[in-house]
């Protein structure tokens, strides 16, 4: 028999604790440890019962979240999922929590639709954290990659690239910062990402990509024109389409249960630039992006997907790479420098 997923919630809102414990305990695959009223209990509680995942407030009296997930480096093993609200504050404070180390988020308003599928993902990234470090000593992370990734691969002559799109989820916004830290400015061509964030997350995710990359990173607005050497990130709960040089960002109409979905933006990519495209999938869970991508990889395009070793979650690049849409498969520390050196023939 599987063995249940251990999990603590943290909350310091009586009401919210006990929709947590509801949700979570309806799930036999899982069992609440214990459930506590602040951050320093939180803390204390996650030091003794050692749980596998820990659901985390981030706006606590004593400790808040932040202080909380500080507190809990380096002492705990547990996957943190933060659970924020929805405003622009919020936002702000839960990307702060996971460029710190949280696995993921879930917004208050979605923790019945969202929260089992997370912690799930949180316990599965977890144990694959615990094997992973384990066997480390006897196998160096560039001995493990060398072992699964394959060498440099030569673009298609005459492959001049004139948009690149990118595709993340879980891990996505960590990974993006290490990303863009690795291209130069000005970027010679559009930049179009579709992350799996919801409203206000989105454009808090944009702000912080534009201060710590330098580049101009926006999220992107209904009617902007595409331009060279801006960064467009799809807004949260809608899709985002390029077409005849402009921007079309509208609600989904059926096409993807992702919003903004990497799918349905490769798509218009694919039409609008035609074989032109570099294409990137980062971290994320599920499948979205892979058909998109492999037809643009069919066309023409190139794609490069980041390998299970540095991803937080191996779900979307490996559909990507199952379905024979890989062009290329390496580390997140890799990817910014391979798509700076393609740029560089734009």
């Amino acid at each position: 028999m599987t063995e249940c997923i251990r999990v603590l919630v943290v909350d310091d809102s009586a009401f919210m604790r006990k929709a947590l414990l509801r949700e979570i305990s309806s799930d036999p695959r899982f069992e609440v440890v214990g459930a506590a009223c602040d951050g320093r209990e939180g803390v204390q509680m996650a030091l003794d019962l050692q749980p596998d995942v820990i659901t985390l407030d981030v706006e606590m009296p004593v400790r808040s979240g932040i202080e909380s997930l500080q507190d809990l480096a380096g002492k705990s093993s547990a996957a943190v999922i933060m659970v924020s609200s929805a405003t622009e504050a919020g936002a702000q404070i839960t990307l702060d929590a996971l460029a710190l180390g949280a696995f993921d988020f879930v917004p208050k308003t979605q923790c019945k639709s969202l929260l089992r599928e997370k912690i799930l993902a949180a316990a599965s990234a977890r144990k694959k954290r615990i094997k992973g470090d384990a066997k480390r000593p006897a196998q160096p992370e560039s001995a493990e990659a060398a072992a699964i990734s394959p060498p440099i691969a030569a673009l298609p002559k005459g492959f001049v690239p004139k948009a690149v799109v990118i595709g993340s989820s879980t891990g996505g916004p960590q990974a993006l910062a290490e990303l863009f830290t690795h291209l130069r400015h000005p970027l010679p061509a559009p930049v179009f990402i579709a992350q799996h964030m919801p409203q206000p997350f989105t454009a808090a995710l944009a702000r912080r990509l534009k201060i710590k990359s330098g580049h101009a990173v926006v999220e992107a607005a209904d009617g902007d024109p595409v331009a060279n050497g801006v960064v467009y990130v799809a807004p949260g709960g809608l899709q985002m389409r390029a077409k005849d040089g402009l921007l079309s960002i509208r609600p989904d109409a059926g096409e993807s249960i992702y919003q903004p979905s990497v799918d349905v933006l490769a798509a218009s990519v694919a039409e609008a630039f035609g074989g032109n495209v570099l294409a990137v999938m980062l971290t994320g869970l599920g499948r979205d992006g892979a058909r998109e991508f492999t037809r643009l990889r069919n066309a023409g395009g190139w794609t490069i997907a980041q390998d299970a070793l540095s991803c937080t979650v191996f779900g979307m690049p490996k559909a990507l790479i199952d379905a024979g849409g890989a062009c290329e498969v390496m580390p997140l520390k890799s990817i910014g420098p391979r798509i700076a050196e393609i740029l560089s023939k734009a």
